[in-house]
């Protein structure tokens, strides 16, 4: 959870031994026994952070966490676009309609439960937001493109309703 500096040249196992050594700095005891205590495997933690990494503009990480424990509760899907999108790492903007029907592990539209990886290198607010979520009623989000942040929904209708309002191409 950190940003890095490689060089060309630089033996690949020392950059992985950096990498290793910063996320064992950052993963505090506190914060370990917090995984531990949370029911879900490091590794499921670390995918709830990266995607709450990629769809967050910086303020509402736990909000979003909130509706991916939601939707995991529920049984539903978790619906993240980001996710879809990682299996196509050449592809630029929003899905489109082959890929959300693609059935990938990655789409959490079509499928329940988390990816099968984490999607990105969560940094430390993401993965905090992961173990520390806000407890909240919402289930769903949008990005309203007038203001650039997200909208978040209790209920399918009014998600639907703003949904539509919006222009996301």
């Amino acid at each position: 959870p950190d940003t890095y500096e490689f060089f060309v040249d630089e033996d690949p196992t020392h950059a992985l031994s950096r990498l290793l050594d910063n996320f064992n700095t950052k993963m505090s005891d506190e914060l370990m026994q917090k995984v531990e205590a949370s029911g879900y495997s490091l590794n499921q933690i670390l995918t709830i952070a990266s995607l709450i990494e990629k769809e967050t503009d910086g303020t509402d990480r736990e909000n979003i966490a909130s509706v991916i424990y939601n939707r995991l509760n529920a049984g539903m899907p978790l619906g993240i676009d980001a996710s879809i999108l990682y299996a196509y790492p050449d592809h630029e903007g929003a899905p489109t309609a082959d890929m959300l029907a693609d059935p990938s592990p990655y789409n959490t539209r079509l499928n329940t439960g988390l990816p099968p990886t984490p999607i990105a290198n969560p940094g430390i607010a993401s993965i905090n937001a992961a173990l520390y979520p806000e407890s909240t009623g919402y289930y769903y989000y949008a990005l309203d493109t007038a203001t650039g942040q997200h909208r978040f929904f209790t209920n399918a209708d009014e998600f639907n309703a703003f949904v539509a309002t919006q222009n996301y191409e």
